[in-house]
This record gives structure tokens, C-alpha cells and sequence, in this order.
């Protein structure tokens, strides 16, 4: 599926999109703000990504934080799950970018 918004196939709601990823809101949102940043080329999760191509997990990290910015979070959270025990439901590799309220820790 994520594959598919990232060629534009899917519609989603896009907050920023650049050569390497696009950043988009969570259609089941667990916070206040909570956008998904992806790259356009496909790895199950974010160590996958990082081992391949290094420098597309330092693009995504940068665009999790340039929408923290535009999202004027002044503290936020940005989470990867890997695998279906740690929540991962969509397996192609993603940040979650959230804030807007006070977060716990542990998160669960």
C-alpha cells in the first residue's frame, strides 16, 4: 500500500514530499498530530533501509523532523515498529512523527 502513495497510485493526505519520501497523515491517528514519513523505494522496515541505503534512512530522519517543524510540535515522537509483535502492520519501512500531547514513557 505504501508503495503505492508513494507513486501516487493511492490518494493520501501529503504534507511534504521530496525526491527520497513522501510525508503523509495517519488515516487512524494515535495522537493529535501523527503523520507517516516513507521512502519512495521499498525495505520491510527501517533497519532493512538503513543497512541498503543509509542515506535514504538519513533523508527520512531529516523529514520526520522537518514536519515536526511545519507542524509547530515543539516536543514530539518519532517511532519505528519493526515486525508485527512491535505493532508493524504495514511492512515497508516508516516513521511515525507525533505530538500535540504530553507522552508517556514507557509507551506500552
Amino acid at each position: 500500500m505504501f508503495c503505492k502513495i508513494a507513486a501516487g497510485q493511492i490518494p493520501a493526505d501529503v504534507v511534504r514530499e521530496t525526491g527520497t519520501t513522501v510525508a503523509f497523515r495517519d488515516i487512524n491517528p494515535q495522537a493529535p498530530t501523527h503523520v507517516l514519513v516513507i521512502p519512495k523505494v521499498h525495505h520491510p522496515d527501517a533497519a532493512s533501509l538503513a543497512a541498503a541505503e543509509p542515506g535514504i534512512a538519513a533523508d527520512l530522519l531529516r523529514e520526520a523532523g522537518q514536519v515536526a517543524g511545519e507542524e509547530k510540535l515543539e516536543s514530539y515522537r518519532i517511532v519505528f515498529n519493526t515486525g508485527s509483535g512491535a505493532g508493524q502492520t504495514v511492512f515497508h519501512a516508516h516513521a511515525h512523527v507525533m505530538g500535540g500531547r504530553g507522552m508517556q514513557w514507557p509507551p506500552g
